[in-house]
């Protein structure tokens, strides 16, 4: 039985069988040290634990999708018993929570590396940030289709996605913020609907200050061009249309960046 488990878990053998041995007789000579020790190594083997789960999670979404995530065959993989498995993640709802907020972090992170010294234009630091989404998604497609594909049934996003979910997003408000501010973003104020109107101001005082109406919608054209050409790529719907995704994916940027930054 030994054989099938997970380092994780002999690790958290390891300690428990350490603590029996070394547990009996305290003395007054005894310090915190070791019962900190021992803590430090029992929390950093519930981490390894934990990541073992997310990755075995991570692999049965992309073998057979989000329905394929099951916590007693995942405690099954790891040769765990499904109650320890749950004193993890308590839900099937949980353990999915926790991919999709690890799938935000990476994308957002990859997006923050790629504007990372970087003081060029905004339609430079805009391709850079394009690419850099689009590398993720490649390089990760099955956390790409859980984020930004069809909703899981059921599911219910608790309030601890919403954070991570912004992360990228803030970059691409980080930009009209810097272009409206250093007059590279030309505008003229446009008559908007009041509803229109209504989303847009909310979205200018969470994270946008300065940005115009006008500004703001360009924004959220080209965010959603960026995704929408992403996904049509990664889903097969431009198969035996587009040949060079590399080419099309970089002029349709291209042409997104100069609409953002002229309106044109």
């Amino acid at each position: 039985m030994l054989l099938h488990l997970s380092s994780a878990v002999l690790s958290f053998l390891v300690i428990d069988l350490d603590l029996l041995q070394s547990a009996p007789m305290p003395t007054e000579a005894d310090t915190p040290e070791p019962a900190n020790a021992s803590r430090t190594a029992r929390a950093r083997a519930r981490a390894e634990l934990t990541q073992e789960i997310k990755d075995v999670a991570r692999r049965r979404l992309a073998e057979a999708g989000s329905a394929s995530i099951s916590l007693r065959s995942i405690a099954r993989e790891l040769g765990m018993v499904s109650s320890a498995v749950y004193r993890y993640f308590p839900s099937h709802d949980d353990l999915l929570t926790a991919l999709i907020v690890d799938a935000y972090d990476a994308v957002g992170a990859a997006g923050e590396r790629s504007l990372e010294g970087v003081h060029g234009s905004v339609v430079v630091r805009w391709l850079r940030l394009c690419e850099a989404i689009r590398n993720w998604a490649k390089a990760n497609p099955h956390e790409y289709a859980l984020i930004y594909g069809s909703p899981v049934p059921g599911y219910r996003a608790p309030p601890d996605t919403v954070a991570p979910a912004a992360r990228v997003s803030l970059l691409l408000l980080g930009l009209l913020v810097d272009g409206v501010g250093s007059g590279e973003i030309a505008f003229a104020e446009e008559p908007m609907p009041r509803p229109v109107h209504a989303d847009l101001a909310a979205l200018r005082a969470l994270a946008a200050e300065g940005v115009p109406d006008v500004v703001l919608c360009r924004g959220l054209a080209v965010w959603a061009q960026l995704f929408g050409t992403i996904s049509f790529e990664l889903f097969g719907h431009l198969h035996n249309v587009v040949h060079d995704y590399d080419a099309m994916f970089r002029h349709q940027m291209r042409r997104a960046g100069r609409y953002l930054v002229t309106g044109a």
